[in-house]
């Protein structure tokens, strides 16, 4: 796997285009899974694990990898399958990542490629049960179906995050006028991203309809100007995850962006992914805003600027 990410930096050019790019790796057996690489810090042989005590079984350990300590998790374990057995870990690697302002480890059984796709081609999972409810897309390459694992479920159940506004910004927010009832538009693919902003959006007061990606959200905004009526009529602002199956968020803000009807609508992007990146994206596509995932004060203060000026 030895410079696999080497050329990362020349590929940002894909996304914007409503492109992205798999690393692709192995839990057990012959199923193949996805990560976008642009989450992707570093794939490397699994280093030697310290072992924390107390820690959750699916954390195998942290690895010391250029002076920083960082949590393996074994990915396995996290979506309910069987884990790398001790003896199997020298064989195994793990797969550096940004998530949140995070940086952790997945431990997989073995890295296959790295694979350039249309997210067109990319389509929410199956209805179902088992696994199912840890992927947040599937997509078929050379007449396998590789399952994309919804991270930010699995990042969720084992190291959760803040979800509640902090006192003071409630406060805040009471003081403030909310009579506006146009609602706020949330789109992302992760269920739990979802809910994590609905319930930040819903404590200082404000209404939120959610879709799960881009191509949902452009239906749902066409439908709302029909009659001829500007968007923010509609909705007060939008807050689109990046990542998303059939239509990313930078093509949604685009094709927002070229309309008459739905450009005056503020557009705010919040993802995971690396924010020096992001910033460049948000003004190539026109983009009002950015902010990375997730901190609900700073989520809710942002918001709360954006609707005084509105």
């Amino acid at each position: 796997m030895a410079g696999v990410l080497d050329s990362v930096n020349q590929r940002t050019q894909l996304v914007g285009q409503n492109r992205l790019e798999l690393l692709l790796f192995r839990l057990k057996g012959r199923q193949i899974y996805g990560i976008n690489v642009f989450k992707v810090k570093e794939v490397l042989q699994c280093p030697k694990l310290s072992s924390i005590p107390k820690s959750r079984s699916v954390v195998r350990g942290v690895a010391h990898i250029r002076g920083e300590t960082i949590p393996v998790i074994d990915l396995g374990l996290a979506i309910g399958m069987p884990g790398i057995p001790e003896d199997k870990l020298s064989e195994s690697f793990v797969v550096i990542s940004e998530y949140n302002r995070r940086t952790q480890g997945f431990l997989v059984a073995g890295v296959e490629r790295i694979v350039n796709l249309n997210w067109e081609d990319v389509s929410p999972p199956p209805k179902g049960a088992g696994r199912e409810v840890y992927l947040t897309a599937v997509a078929r390459i050379d007449e396998q179906l590789i399952e994309i694992i919804d991270v930010e479920k699995v990042l969720a159940e084992v190291s959760p995050l803040k979800e509640d506004v902090g006192e003071e910004l409630l406060s805040r927010s009471s003081e403030t006028d909310r009579s506006d009832n146009r609602p706020v538009l949330v789109v992302d693919d992760s269920s739990v991203a979802r809910r994590q902003v609905e319930r930040c959006l819903t404590a200082i007061g404000l209404g939120v309809v959610t879709k799960n990606d881009g191509k949902q959200a452009l239906e749902y905004v066409k439908e709302l100007t029909a009659d001829g009526s500007d968007l923010s009529d509609h909705i007060s602002l939008m807050i689109s995850d990046v990542e998303m199956p059939e239509m990313d968020g930078y093509t949604l803000v685009t094709r927002c962006k070229e309309n008459s009807q739905l450009k005056s609508v503020y557009i705010m992007l919040h993802t995971s992914l690396s924010g020096v990146f992001n910033r460049a994206m948000v003004q190539k596509v026109g983009a009002d805003d950015f902010m990375a995932k997730f901190s609900p004060d700073e989520l809710a203060e942002r918001v709360m600027e954006v609707m005084d000026k509105l």
